[in-house]
Order: structure tokens, then sequence, then C-alpha cells
């Protein structure tokens, strides 16, 4: 068949590679429009766009999908189907109309679970034990198309949302592959989505990110997983005394832990947090690790980066914050 592909983020690229490779022809590549980067404020070109400059497909970007010059080239071209995944706008009627046999998405759940714009994060903020894919046929309602396949993959205790995607991404491509053949050769007919065990996956914000050290740590735990890498998972500390270095005061963005057993902080303290020795959101430093209090056991944090700084493990942040290791004094930041 005579593909257009449409796709954005570095999630995507396994998709086109796999086409590229596949009996089909790849006539041309929307993305989304560059975008300033980086501090400086850069123009960069998507990753899609970045390969498909080097396969050496024609590529479109329009601000908008209804755009009447984007529309007209791609009747000019005349796709016969339009793959999808991760593009990230949505699609007009008058462009779900061009191809014959309509735009087939690549979500990266199992639909009817987790529509939406971040099914991965949610399914990792959720404690799911499984999650997946599927390929469907896009129609107007967000990720409610006739599905023509799926396939499933395990939620591993310390995956982040960056590592499922990863994994998916690559699975994926195979099934968006064996769909279109499958489309191509009459052997698949989509099917309905059920109408229940519909679960909604909108974007997560950077409210969305901020700990709550109150909560149990499990929830804490897939909380930061999920927000690894984006939008990253952030707290906020305060610096107590002129030692804490108060200029270094502010937002922290953290990166994965590990419950703190064996690390003899368990108490039965007054005042103490699930009768453990920290309380909810204060710290502990010991040489080579910190930890902090949550509404059940004490973490032990992994890399944190606080404004400014580059990511670093934990214990060389609190080096950096001149706090000694030794006991708990109230001298030292606090989480909030």
């Amino acid at each position: 068949m005579r593909l257009v592909f449409a796709g954005t983020p570095a999630a995507a690229l396994p998709t086109l590679r796999a086409l590229a490779a596949s009996r089909h022809e790849v006539a041309a590549v929307v993305t989304r429009p560059d975008a300033p980067v980086g501090r400086g404020k850069k123009m960069q070109s998507s990753p899609v766009a970045e390969l498909a400059a080097e396969l050496g497909f024609e590529t479109l970007k329009p601000v908008r999908p209804n755009e009447g010059w984007f529309l007209e080239r791609l009747r000019a071209i005349a796709p016969d189907c339009c793959p999808v995944t991760a593009y990230g706008a949505l699609l007009p009627q008058s462009a779900l109309d061009i191809p014959a046999r309509g735009w087939v998405n690549l979500h990266f759940s199992v639909l009817p679970a987790w529509r939406g714009a971040a099914p991965v994060q949610h399914a990792v903020l959720r404690g799911d034990d499984i999650t997946g894919a599927t390929t469907f046929l896009i129609v107007k309602e967000l990720d409610a198309g006739p599905v023509f396949g799926t396939l499933t993959e395990a939620i591993r205790p310390t995956d982040t949302s960056g590592d499922l995607l990863a994994r998916l991404a690559v699975a994926g491509a195979e099934l968006m592959v064996r769909t279109l053949d499958a489309i191509e050769d009459g052997t698949v007919r989509a099917v309905p989505q059920p109408t229940d065990g519909i679960s909604f996956a909108p974007k997560l914000t950077p409210a969305d990110a901020r700990v709550d050290w109150k909560l149990p740590a499990h929830l804490i735990d897939r909380q930061v997983r999920g927000c690894t890498p984006d939008p990253g998972a952030w707290t906020e500390f305060d610096a107590g005394g002129s030692d804490a270095g108060g200029s270094d005061a502010g937002r922290l963005k953290l990166w994965p832990f590990t419950l703190a057993a064996g690390a003899g902080l368990v108490s039965s303290a007054p005042g103490a947090s699930g009768g453990h020795g920290l309380p909810a959101g204060e710290l502990r430093v010991d040489r080579n690790a910190v930890y902090v209090g949550t509404g059940t056991v004490p973490v032990r944090l992994g890399d944190v980066q606080a404004q400014g700084k580059r990511r670093m493990p934990a214990a060389d942040w609190a080096r950096g914050l001149r706090i000694s290791p030794g006991g708990m004094t109230p001298q030292w930041p606090r989480f909030r």
C-alpha cells in the first residue's frame, strides 16, 4: 500500500523505521512543526522529522492538519492508508476522509483502557500489572475507533513510563506492520471496542508530578516512576539554618527511589509516620544515602536535580548543601 505516516516524538521512530523496511511504500511523513527547545530557544525539528530527512521522505509540517495546503498535498499524494503513532494533533474529518483505507493509529494501551495523551504514564501511576498496544481505525471520537489488533506487555516493578514506552514502541511497530499487511491482504476486520472498561489518560501536568510525602510510599513510588521522564516528579524543600545553603532552596526534581528496608530507620518514636523514625517529608542523611519519611515507610532517594544544577545522586546533593551525615536534626532541609 501507499502510505503517509504521521508521528512526532521518539516513541514514533520504531514505527517509521519498520514501515520503511516493510513491503509498503512510504510516500510522505507528517509531523509537528519545528519548536524552540532549551534555554536558547533554538528551533529544532521533531525526532520523526529528523529521521524522515535521513530516510529521504517528503515531510509535511502543518501547524494544524486542517490547513488547505496540507489537505491539497495529501490528496495529491493519494495514500491508500495513513498509519499514525503519537502524532500529537487531532485530525479533522476532511483529512480522515482522504485515504481510501483510513488512518490507522498505534495507541500504547489495550483499548478501551487509557484513552488519551498519556496512557503509559497513567498505567504506571495506577499500578496496573499489564498494559499493551492497540492498532485501531481513527474516528472523530478520541481513541474510540474499531480495533484491528492488540498486544500485551507486563509492567515491571521498577519500570518508569519511559522504560515501558520504549518497549511498547518497538513491539507496537511490529504490530502496526502486521496490521497494515492484513488490511492489504483483506485478512483483518476492525472490531468495535467494548463499551465497558473505558478509562481516560489526560496529559500530566507539573502539578500532577508534585510529591505529597504524606502519601504511602508505594503510591509515591508509582508517581515518581510514572512521571519519569516527563513531566518529571518534584518536591520543594525548606533550608533550615544558614548551613543548609539557602541559595539552593526551592524545587528539587526526583528520579526513582527505593524503599529504605534495612536502613535502621524503624522506630516507635512518638509522631513518627507509620511507626517509622522519619515523619513525612523529613530527611535523614547518611554517608552515602539520603532518606525521606513518607506516610508509611521511609524511602532512599535516587538521583535528584536542584534548579539550575545538574542531575546527581542525592548524597552528592546533600553534601553540596553542607549537610553532614548523622542523626536527624531540625536544621536540615525538609521536603514540603
